[in-house]
């Protein structure tokens, strides 16, 4: 089943490209450029080198395994979201071309922490919050299960990490995704997998997000 929430978005349009002239500590990243060495056990030390560290004005975030169970197994709830990132991949060169265009990339739900969310009932509440505007089922954090720790994307350069959580919305009926109002949300719409198809798209790279086959791969270690 898929669920449209909105016109679709055929481009985005860049406007102004200020990356010369914009300073690295604003805007939704913050890019460090920092000059290091290495301290060793034996009191030496490396030659100096550079390090760019890319932090988020909030730190971490949560990913959220939405499922249900039907007569046809387990379903997971995905979302299209636009990923400008991955679409400006378009004109530069690529070992692998694809021929995809990344204008949108499938996901499972995920949002960023806000700093009131600490400890683990921080991370089940704002994962329900997440549940709730990016795909309209009312759920409880106490309902919200954790999936082992939390983890690194690029952890040579991006300082986030992401925890891993599911929660399991079988029987309960969904409201419209309210979403936070972005533009990066225009067009979007989420939709329902079967668990193994969707975990063969991911390795597929037909869904090529890590957080989102690392995560089912938690839950299906659980479920085993």
């Amino acid at each position: 089943m898929r669920t449209d929430t909105g016109t679709a978005v055929t481009d985005i349009e860049i406007i102004e490209d200020f990356s010369s002239t914009a300073r690295c500590d604003e805007g939704f990243l913050r890019l460090r450029r920092l000059r290091c060495r290495n301290r060793r056990a034996d009191g030496s030390v490396s030659e100096v080198y550079r390090v760019d560290v890319v932090d988020r004005p909030r730190l971490d975030a949560v990913a959220v395994v939405v499922f249900r169970r039907g007569a046809s197994g387990l379903e997971v709830l995905t979302r299209m979201n636009l990923r400008p990132a991955a679409y400006f991949r378009r004109d530069k060169p690529m070992a692998l071309p694809d021929g995809a265009s990344y204008l949108r990339v499938e996901e499972i739900v995920a949002g960023l922490l806000e700093p009131e969310d600490r400890g683990e009932a921080g991370l089940r509440h704002r994962a329900a919050e997440e549940v709730r505007e990016e795909a309209g089922y009312a759920v409880r954090p106490e309902d919200v299960r954790l999936l082992g720790a939390g983890f690194f994307v690029a952890p040579g350069i991006l300082s986030e990490k992401v925890f891993p959580a599911a929660v399991d919305v079988t029987g309960l009926a969904p409201e419209p995704p309210s979403g936070d109002g972005s533009p990066l949300e225009e067009g979007g719409d989420v939709r329902w997998r079967p668990f193994g198809e969707l975990l063969a798209l991911c390795r597929a790279g037909q869904v090529p997000d890590a957080k989102t086959e690392l995560c089912l791969l938690r839950l299906l270690a659980e479920q085993a």
